[in-house]
């Protein structure tokens, strides 16, 4: 079948989708006439990327040119090289490197993570993963292009009063140490110590000095260093900064770099172009040709170095080709999800880690999620995915590339399936999502959030009552989406209007920075200080568990990777009944929004049962905030988001 008959194929099987997300369209609880099925096996749309993986070589090259740079810049640095699945592959420390790096305080003092002194070690690991895990073979971003994208301002500067945040806002907060999601490296060596994706000690980067790696023209890892013991970001994008650790990672990527045209600043989002280097290669101070190579590389200049929890040291590794069993990000076979194109978790040795089953939450709900209902709001959501026009990936009209995760009522995992090329940074995020918008749209958020032992994790819920006037808020009488979330979790309510007031999940703009974003960064900042603590050599590392708030059973925790406050998650409803969530991570937020709002639309339609909220609960029905009321969002689709048809507000009235 042509390219073009099969886009009409998927077109037509999902065309009962199709009609700006949020309020309207029927209440009632009849069951649809469900479509014919548009998740089953198909030809591929998606190129998977090509088993290309950094050597032992490669990695000591990475690292010899890196040292050259900061040698001619007289600054010792630590140089970090991870693979595209996060593993570390090599730490070395040079002689007289700083040990240590604070993450950059705020203006009113430290709160949360601000203020935190981390091992520079395990600041530069951040950096090359965050490097790693944004980027794909569509779009190249760095530790400079994360920090432009989670600012209280889009683009930030002095001179951008009253724009809206960052579009990924809050990603910092993901990959977090304390994940259940993310894999530990436990330090034993053979078949699985490489599977991933592998966790982060401080989240997401926004610090400049962190790359991605290609090797020939494919996404193979990053590079990070540390080495002025400022972890901060940059609060001016319109000046060109001499920043010596984006020098010395850039000189460190050459060999590696990006593709030209698919790096940041050839990425616009609302009309502005992204940043991705203001180091030029012409501006570096050593060169490439007479860098000396990794094996000349003496004691007396530094050595790799072991770090707890992440490397073993002694050697560089070799890096897992992206894709592979081996990597633990494969294609699944058709028994494990049937659209030729989906790529699934594995846990290295054949199994998939998150099988498609039916949910954990009996007692809690009269009748949870069946695995045939998670496997259809999944395949739909994949289908609306590869209809849909990417926002980040270039060239420009490529497919849009996602993960998409679906939890209980619980926060159990119920499944995940990814397009094969979507940022790996998405898997953690979308489960953040689903998770996230599940449990803000329960009957138990504020009995969970008032039980935490953290007195400020407590106050939250006190705040967000007064700020929705609503004595009884956050007890399930309104459907949360991760947009409304988000829109809560800003320190300018409406978001991005300096001299209004916080919106009640964020901390004031006085005490508000990267580090320190509200009930997102309280709930957390224990587990992150434990196991920086343990890096260092403490005794105990933080639990696979983020957050102190109680079990919703045995073993499982409703956020067990920390909350998510950017666009792109729905809560699952069975009738009035909530039953779950939707995450969708990885292609511009407004495409997320899009297939979590539709994948699950789409899903209700072809099997019944399950659905979107009722529009009459969802959280686009409350005017909130002082002085000036301003209605909540729920979900903003794309005005004209599809490849293959010229449908508009393609949401509007479901």
């Amino acid at each position: 079948m042509s390219r073009a008959r099969r886009v009409a194929a998927l077109a037509s099987a999902a065309a009962l989708a199709l009609a700006s997300c949020g309020g309207g369209g029927s209440s009632g609880d009849s069951t649809p006439v469900a479509p014919p099925p548009t998740g089953g096996a198909s030809a591929p749309l998606y190129a998977v990327p090509a088993a290309e993986a950094l050597t032992v070589a490669d990695v000591q090259q990475v690292i010899a040119r890196g040292v050259a740079e900061a040698q001619a810049r007289n600054l010792p640095a630590v140089i970090a090289v991870t693979d595209r699945v996060g593993n570390v592959l090599a730490v070395y420390s040079m002689t007289g490197a700083r040990l240590n790096a604070t993450l950059r305080p705020g203006p009113g003092g430290n709160f949360d993570a601000q203020g935190v002194v981390a091992p520079a070690t395990a600041a530069a690991i951040a950096k090359a993963i965050t490097g790693a895990y944004l980027s794909s073979g569509g779009n190249a971003f760095s530790t400079r292009t994360a920090s432009m994208i989670v600012q209280e301002h889009f683009p930030p500067a002095a001179s951008t009063p009253g724009l809206e945040s960052g579009p990924l806002f809050g990603v910092q907060f993901s990959q977090l140490p304390c994940s259940d999601l993310n894999q530990r490296f436990t330090g034993a060596a053979g078949p699985g110590a490489l599977v991933g994706p592998k966790r982060s000690p401080l989240g997401l980067a926004a610090d400049p000095g962190g790359f991605p790696l290609y090797k020939n023209g494919v996404l193979v890892g990053g590079v990070g260093v540390m080495a002025d013991g400022d972890y901060g970001f940059d609060r001016n994008v319109l000046d060109v900064d001499d920043d010596p650790e984006e020098a010395i990672a850039l000189a460190a990527s050459i060999g590696f770099e990006a593709p030209v045209e698919i790096r940041a600043d050839r990425v616009s989002v609302d009309g502005t172009s992204l940043r991705f280097s203001d180091t030029a290669v012409g501006s570096l101070r050593s060169s490439a040709a007479t860098a000396p190579t990794f094996a000349s590389l003496g004691p007396a200049v530094g050595a790799l170095v072991a770090v707890r929890g992440y490397y073993a040291g002694g050697a560089a590794l070799a890096g897992q080709a992206y894709g592979t069993e081996a990597s633990g990000v494969r294609k699944a076979s058709t028994g494990e999800f049937a659209n030729a194109d989906a790529f699934v978790l594995t846990d290295g040795s054949g199994q998939p880690r998150y099988p498609v089953r039916g949910g954990a939450d009996t007692g809690d709900v009269p009748q949870p999620l069946a695995a045939a209902e998670v496997r259809v709001i999944l395949e739909e959501a994949f289908v609306v995915m590869s209809r849909a026009r990417a926002q980040i990936r270039r060239p420009l009209d490529s497919r849009a590339q996602v993960t998409i995760s679906v939890v209980d009522s619980r926060g159990n995992v119920l499944g995940i399936v990814r397009s094969p090329d979507a940022p790996v940074f998405g898997i953690d995020v979308s489960l953040q999502k689903a998770r996230t918008v599940n449990f803000f749209s329960g009957t138990f958020a504020a009995a969970n959030l008032s039980a935490d032992p953290s007195a400020d994790v407590r106050s939250f819920v006190a705040a967000t009552r007064t700020f929705l006037g609503d004595p009884n808020g956050l007890t399930g009488r309104t459907a949360f989406a991760a947009r409304a979330i988000g829109n809560l979790a800003r320190p300018y309510y409406p978001d991005g209007e300096r001299g209004r007031p916080p919106g009640p999940l964020s901390r004031p703009i006085a005490q508000w920075s990267p580090f320190a974003t509200g009930l997102q960064s309280a709930l957390v900042s224990g587990n992150i200080a434990q196991h920086l603590g343990f890096v260092g050599g403490g005794a105990t590392d933080t639990p696979q568990r983020c957050t102190s708030l109680p079990d919703a059973g045995p073993g499982q925790n409703r956020l067990q990777n920390g909350i998510q406050i950017f666009p792109g998650g729905v809560p699952i409803f069975r009738g009035t009944q909530l039953v779950g969530g939707i995450g969708v991570s990885g292609d511009g937020i407004d495409q997320d929004d899009m297939v979590s709002f539709l994948g699950l639309h789409n899903g209700a339609a072809r099997v019944g049962g399950v659905r979107n909220a009722d529009p009459a609960i969802r959280s686009d029905q409350l005017v909130v905030g002082l002085p000036t009321p301003v209605r909540l969002r729920y979900v903003n689709c794309p005005f004209a988001p599809f490849l293959d048809t010229a449908d508009q507000n393609v949401c509007q009235g479901k």
